[in-house]
C-alpha cells in the first residue's frame, strides 16, 4: 500500500491535473450531450449506439483498459472498462448511464438542449446532470491519477448503461451474467442530489416505484352528448372521481386503508439530523416552480424532506380519454390513467398494490367497470445505515473535495438496481454521491449541471480512491 507521503503527492498531482484540464473536460461532456441518446421512445437506437461508441472512446482516452461495448439480446448496449493493477487493494465499481429523457416542452428551453451551453456558472443541456455529467466526472478523476501517477490507488471497474431512464429492466440479468467480471468491494454511483451547490451529500435511502394502469369502461361506443348526456355514464368523469380518492388535500394522509401500514419510522437520530437541515419556504417554492397562490402538498406538520425521502406518494403521470384536437360532443366510453406510486422502507410492493387496487375498484360510480393492472415490475426501495470504513472514506473524500463537511440525506427518486447489486456481491456498501442540486431540473426543460459541483465532485473522487485504501 502507498505510504502517506506517496498518497499525498499522488493526490496533489491528480488535483492539479484536473484544474489544468477543466476546459477540455467541459468539451468532453459537450460531446456526450450532443448525442440525443433518448431511451424512452424506442426511436433513437442509432443515437444510443453512437453514444455508447463515444463513451468507449472517452474511456480509452482516459486510460482504462479492456474497454468493450457489450450488447445483450434485447437490451441497449453497456460500456465496460477497467484498470486492475492494484493487487491486494479494494476494487471499486463505478456506475453511470448515458441514456437520457426526451426534451419535451421545447418552447421552454432557453438554449438548444443538445448543445452544452454555459451561463451563470451552470452547464445547460439534456443529460448534463442526469447522467452524462457523471460519466465525465468519473473519467476525469481516473484520468487525473493515470496521467500523473501512471496508476490508481485502487482497482477500478466502470460500467455505463443505456437503459436507466426506462427502469434498467435488463441490468440485473446483465449483472448476473457478468457477475465475476463485475465483482467489486464497493459500488460508487454519482446520480443523486446535493441540497445545494456548496454542500456535498451522500444518499442513504431511495424510494421504490410502482406503476398502475387504471382503466374504466362504461359503454360499448361513444354516444352523442346531447342525446345521451346525463343518462349515459361518462367514463372520463367516473375515472376522475375514482382518482380523486387518492387526493390528500386537507387531510393528514393519502386516504387509502393500509397504505402507510409498513412505513419504516425514522429514528431519533435521523429526525434530529432532519431538523438541523434549514429549508427556506420561499426558495423551495422557487425550486419547485409553484405558481403564486398555490400551496405545498406535503402533509401537515411533516418536514419537506421527510415527505420526499421517507413517506410514500402517488402521482397521476398520464391520463387519456379522448384527443383534445379531435374532441367531439360525445359521452366517452373509455378512460385510462397511469398512477405512479413511490414506496419507502419497509413497504412491501404487493401489499401496496393490493391496498390501492381495492380502493380504486370499490364503489365504482354508476357501476362502471374498473380494472387496475401493474405496469412492469415494481422496483423496491433501498436503505442503508451510513456506517463502516467505506462511508468514513467517502466522508473524508467529500470533505477534502468540497472543503465542507458532507451530509447524509435521503432521496425521493429510484435507482432500482442498487440494492439487488449490493446483495449479489455479498452485501457490499454503496456510495451514492450527489451530482445534481435543486436547480438541475433533471428530466425537465433547461436541465443543468453546476460547474462548481462538476469541479468539486471530480476532486472528491480523486480523494476517494486514495481514502478507500486506508
Amino acid at each position: 500500500m502507498p505510504g502517506e507521503s506517496e498518497s499525498r503527492n499522488g493526490r496533489a498531482a491528480a488535483l492539479e491535473y484536473l484544474e489544468r484540464q477543466q476546459e477540455r473536460l467541459v468539451r468532453d461532456l459537450a460531446e456526450l450531450v450532443a448525442i440525443p441518446s433518448i431511451s424512452t421512445d424506442g426511436a433513437h437506437a442509432q443515437e444510443i449506439e453512437a453514444c455508447a461508441q463515444k463513451v468507449a472512446e472517452q474511456m480509452r482516452r482516459a486510460g482504462l483498459e479492456h474497454v468493450e461495448i457489450l450488447r445483450p439480446a434485447g437490451a441497449y448496449p453497456y460500456v465496460y472498462g477497467d484498470w486492475l493493477h492494484a493487487p491486494g487493494r479494494p476494487t471499486i465499481l463505478l456506475y453511470s448511464h448515458y441514456d437520457v429523457q426526451p426534451t419535451n416542452y421545447l418552447d421552454q428551453w432557453q438554449s438548444d438542449p443538445w448543445k452544452l451551453t454555459q451561463r451563470d456558472g451552470r452547464l445547460y443541456g439534456r443529460g448534463a446532470a442526469d447522467d452524462k455529467g457523471a460519466i465525465t466526472v468519473q473519467l476525469a478523476s481516473l484520468e487525473a491519477w493515470l496521467k500523473t501517477s501512471g496508476g490508481l490507488p485502487v482497482n477500478i471497474k466502470m460500467l455505463v448503461e443505456g437503459e436507466e431512464e426506462v427502469g434498467s429492466q435488463n441490468l440485473m440479468g446483465f449483472l448476473k451474467e457478468h457477475q465475476e467480471r463485475l465483482r467489486a468491494d464497493v459500488l460508487v454511483v454519482t446520480d443523486t442530489e446535493n441540497l445545494d451547490t456548496q454542500t456535498p451529500c451522500i444518499t442513504t435511502s431511495l424510494r421504490g416505484i410502482i406503476t398502475l394502469k387504471v382503466e374504466v369502461r362504461a359503454l360499448e361506443r361513444p354516444l352523442h352528448s346531447g342525446m345521451a348526456g346525463g343518462l349515459a355514464p361518462d367514463a372520463a368523469l367516473a375515472l376522475n372521481a375514482i382518482l380523486a380518492r387518492l387526493c390528500w388535500a386537507g387531510k393528514r394522509r393519502i386516504p387509502v386503508p393500509g397504505f402507510y401500514e409498513q412505513v419504516k419510522r425514522m429514528t431519533g437520530k435521523e429526525r434530529k439530523a432532519l431538523r438541523a437541515l434549514q429549508v427556506s419556504p420561499q426558495k423551495l417554492r422557487q425550486d419547485l416552480t409553484l405558481l403564486p397562490g398555490v400551496k405545498f402538498a406535503h402533509l401537515p406538520g411533516v418536514h419537506p424532506y421527510e415527505q420526499t425521502w421517507r413517506l410514500p406518494a402517488v402521482t397521476i403521470i398520464a391520463q387519456e380519454a379522448s384527443s383534445l384536437k379531435q374532441a367531439s360532443n360525445q359521452v366517452l366510453p373509455y378512460a385510462m390513467a397511469l398512477v405512479s406510486v413511490r414506496i419507502v422502507p419497509e413497504q412491501e410492493p404487493k401489499k401496496v398494490i393490493r391496498a390501492l387496487t381495492k380502493e380504486l375498484t370499490s364503489r365504482a360510480p354508476w357501476g362502471v367497470r374498473v380494472q387496475v393492472t401493474p405496469v412492469g415490475e415494481p422496483v423496491k426501495w433501498w436503505y442503508i445505515q451510513p456506517k463502516g470504513t467505506a462511508f468514513e472514506a467517502a466522508m473524508r473524500a467529500l470533505h477534502a473535495g468540497y472543503g465542507k463537511k458532507p451530509l447524509t440525506i435521503g432521496c425521493g427518486g429510484t435507482i432500482g438496481f442498487v440494492g439487488p447489486l449490493c446483495e449479489l456481491f455479498g452485501g457490499i456498501p454503496a456510495l451514492l454521491l450527489g451530482i445534481e442540486d435543486p436547480q438541475s431540473a433533471a428530466h425537465s426543460p433547461n436541465e443543468s449541471l453546476s460547474l462548481d459541483i462538476f469541479r468539486k465532485l471530480a476532486r472528491s473522487l480523486v480523494h476517494l480512491y486514495a481514502e478507500l485504501v486506508q
